[in-house]
């Protein structure tokens, strides 16, 4: 029999053609002779009304074909000049704003879109963008959560105190039992805004043939039929003259899941206005200015505990800085709010966030997110009770676990995807064990003792999370058998360097009795799938994965039907392996897959040798039609996997840094991970997942904070400034070690893996350099320079 490939380390059929540089992104995509490129007018200001746009310059200037402001949209159709869409709605977003695909009246954030010019080149694209005259009234900015409540300006006029939300979710009754415990503490924190960086910045190039009434697109993004559809109405065209391909993205890590972008609306309108491909390609500031950032939040925590470190009441407060529009909803803090609470169990929970506007970049998903705040807000509290109780601090974690036999548990909360806060399973006490190994916990006061006395500041540190994964609605697949005995595999999400074309084939050749090598994954493409949600929260693998799966039953059990007849032997004696049908017992009695794909359709174009079983055109039997009812022409299968709820990964990780006595610099030595997402597909990319996400973990708790002056001015837009860890800041050899408690909520017992490196990077830093000071760390990202200035304030 053929050996399984779930759970193998399988390598990647992606990397050579990457590492050959052989991929194909949009800005490679093949452009036609006469292809026209677009920029951008970006407001400099943070906060102010638009007097007057004068393009006048322009109108005469060599090489420029158009140029767009908000006046023009609804020349092209009505909805193009309607605010783009608010994509996640809520009944506690009482007054959600979205921008418009260009500003109209008023900018509330500096690189927000006022015109869009269309040129032969992008160079003359650009000079004719900074010939364009604006005359601003420029208004008073709010920038940062502090302002924003204090709401002294408003960023909308019409909407009172800057909230967009007020959001709160009850559990028993946390003030009374806070009230009423043995224990109490508050704290104070914060995370600082950041955002992610994808190697690829956003593009999209557009063609509108006219002849086939047709527009077809492809962009860089996390969600291409999303973009069909939000293209689609916003151009008055029917959905199905519409294609969007996403070829090769490189990154996207949220970013790219907010949906359309302005350009994503402008370059196909300018494509069929003016009859040329056109094509935009952002640039590195571009990037920084005007697509999205995430992370900022202050919190506010009240805890009450018993003797042994139990949580009896949580109440929580935080305030979210969503910037100037609120695109995608309140995912992020509706996220936190019910992630805060990791593997715990708090017997009292309240939960209170209000939803911020100010006049910088929209926040939307930046991996993690939420969870990285949540895992902060917890695990700082966590650390904090066993500091007070002068307990060891896995001792506290343990006592509040919830425990293996209390699976499903119902934290009486609604997650995300407005359904119960369920998990579905765990082992986190297991987990637990492993992590200690793992980091050697129990060693680590001797190690910490012998690098004191040769005056060194060594820390450990420990944080635990849960991530909710494989949100729904739905995803599908389709596998189709050619009649050469390949295999095609399309689902509609999109790939952006997790492996999906290895991962998927590994289910296919498991599920067919195929070779793998002989199964091929195309992903992001309306034309092979065109129902999709797309790519984030971890989703891939629990919902393509279990749709690929469920496609390819409904295909095998097909080709064991038309097998059967063609062998004269029973669907349930058959067996396929290296995609050769044969009879269990007796491998002599065969067909293979291809032949069975000729037999699929009545009308059987067969002209090579291996297909000599089958006649160029059949009537099939007197008794029934060639195409038995309610069955397809040609050997496939589809299917779509719609869950009831979100599956819970979950892990732990543990890290031993080192911080200078002298420079205050912080080095991490070492660095563990235990992982729980069920059943594993491909362990070697679970686990570059995780070293991925690692990294950006760090570089969210060190390194990344977008850094706004009081005018609304981003002081560090440039890689010059924005400090990313290099190779030499990640430690080497990240211990990781598995643990699979399969989720029965999907046929493969599989959870999401991508988000969870990320998650916990700030909570575990900054336990670890406490422990190495001896000094209260509440705000991340902590520089030297951070680390230095808490120096002096507890010394003074």
């Amino acid at each position: 029999m053929t050996t399984k490939l779930m759970g193998q380390r399988v390598q990647r059929v992606e990397d050579q053609r990457f590492l050959r540089g052989q991929g194909r992104y949009v800005d490679d995509v093949a452009v036609e002779n006469g292809t026209l490129h677009a920029a951008v007018l970006r407001s400099p200001h943070a906060h102010a009304r638009i007097i007057d746009i004068d393009v006048s310059a322009l109108l005469d200037m060599d090489g420029v074909h158009a140029v767009f402001t908000y006046d023009d949209l609804a020349d092209f159709t009505p909805e193009m000049a309607e605010p783009l869409p608010l994509l996640i709605p809520h009944p506690a977003l009482t007054h959600g704003r979205t921008q418009y695909a260009l500003a109209k009246d008023e900018v509330n954030y500096v690189g927000e879109a006022i015109a869009f010019v269309v040129a032969d080149d992008r160079y003359v694209a650009e000079d004719a963008v900074g010939q364009i005259v604006v005359d601003y009234e420029v208004l008073t900015p709010v920038v940062g959560i502090p302002t924003a409540r204090a709401a002294r300006n408003l960023v909308h006029d019409d909407i009172p105190g800057n909230v967009a939300a007020h959001f709160e979710q009850n559990v028993g009754d946390a003030q009374a039992a806070i009230a009423g415990a043995p224990h109490r503490l508050s704290l104070d924190l914060s995370i600082e805004r950041s955002a992610c960086m994808p190697m690829e910045g956003r593009g999209v190039v557009a063609r509108w043939d006219r002849d086939l009434n047709r527009l077809q697109l492809w962009a860089s993004t996390q969600t291409a039929t999303g973009v069909r559809a939000a293209v689609a109405v916003k151009m008055g065209l029917d959905l199905g003259q519409v294609d969007v391909i996403t070829p090769d993205v490189g990154g996207g890590f949220g970013v790219k899941i907010n949906h359309p972008w302005p350009e994503d609306l402008l370059v196909p309108m300018a494509a069929k206005l003016l009859g040329r491909m056109v094509k935009f390609t952002e640039d590195r500031r571009e990037h920084f200015i005007s697509s999205a950032h995430e992370r900022g939040q202050d919190q506010h925590i009240e805890v009450g505990f018993d003797d042994e470190g139990r949580i009896l009441g949580l109440d929580v407060e935080f305030w979210h800085d969503h910037g100037a529009y609120t695109p995608y909803g309140l995912i992020v803090p509706i996220i936190t709010s019910t992630q805060l609470l990791g593997p715990y169990k708090p017997q009292n929970y309240r939960v209170v966030f209000e939803s911020l506007y100010t006049n910088t970049v929209i926040v939307t998903p930046y991996r993690g997110a939420g969870r990285p705040q949540g895992v902060f807000a917890m695990e700082r509290t966590m650390d904090a009770i066993a500091q007070y109780l002068g307990k060891d601090r896995t001792q506290v974690r343990a006592v509040n676990f919830i425990r293996p036999d209390e699976f499903p548990f119902d934290h009486g909360l609604i997650f995300q995807d407005g359904r119960p806060l369920i998990y579905d399973s765990g082992d986190y006490p297991q987990s637990l064990e492993k992590i200690k190994a793992l980091i050697g916990w129990d060693d680590f006061p001797a190690l910490q003792a012998e690098m004191a006395a040769q005056g060194r500041r060594f820390g450990i540190g420990l944080a635990c999370y849960v991530e909710g994964t494989g949100v729904g609605p739905y995803e599908g697949g389709h596998v189709h058998i050619e009649t050469t005995g390949k295999v095609k595999v399309a689902t509609g999400l999109t790939t952006q360097g997790q492996g999906h074309a290895t991962v998927f084939a590994q289910l296919v050749a498991d599920e067919l009795g195929v070779k793998f090598e002989d199964v091929e994954v195309v992903t992001g493409d309306t034309r092979r799938m065109p129902y999709a949600v797309g790519t984030y929260a971890s989703r891939a693998a629990v919902m393509s994965g279990s749709a690929i799966h469920l496609a390819a039953k409904r295909a095998k059990e097909k080709a064991l039907k038309i097998a059967a007849d063609a062998l004269e032997a029973d669907p349930d004696d058959l067996q396929i392996v290296d995609g050769v049908v044969s009879v269990k017992g007796s491998p002599g009695t065969s067909i293979d897959l291809g032949t069975v794909a000729v037999l699929s359709n009545p009308l059987r174009y067969a002209f090579d040798e291996k297909s000599k079983l089958a006649t160029q055109f059949s009537v099939g039997h007197p008794d029934r039609p060639p195409v038995p009812r309610g069955e397809e022409p040609g050997l496939e299968g589809k299917d779509f996997y719609s869950p009831d709820r979100a599956t819970f990964a979950s892990g732990m990780h543990a890290a031993i840094v080192e911080t200078s006595e002298d420079t205050a610099e912080i080095t991490i030595h070492k660095y563990a991970v235990v992982h729980d997402c069920g059943h594993l597909i491909n362990p070697m990319i679970v686990e570059g997942q995780i070293h991925g996400g690692v990294a950006q973990g760090i570089g969210g708790a060190l390194y990344e904070r977008m850094a706004y002056d009081d005018a609304g001015q981003l002081l560090n837009a440039s890689f010059m400034d924005f400090l990313i860890p290099y190779v030499s800041e990640i430690p080497d050899g990240i211990a990781v070690d598995h643990l699979e408690t399969p989720s029965p909520l999907n046929p493969l017992g599989i959870k999401g893996a991508g988000e969870a490196g990320v998650i916990p990077g700030s909570a575990v830093l900054a336990a670890a350099i406490e422990d190495a000071e001896k000094l209260p760390v509440t705000a991340m990202p902590i520089s030297p320079s951070d680390l230095f200035t808490l120096r002096l304030e507890h010394t003074q």
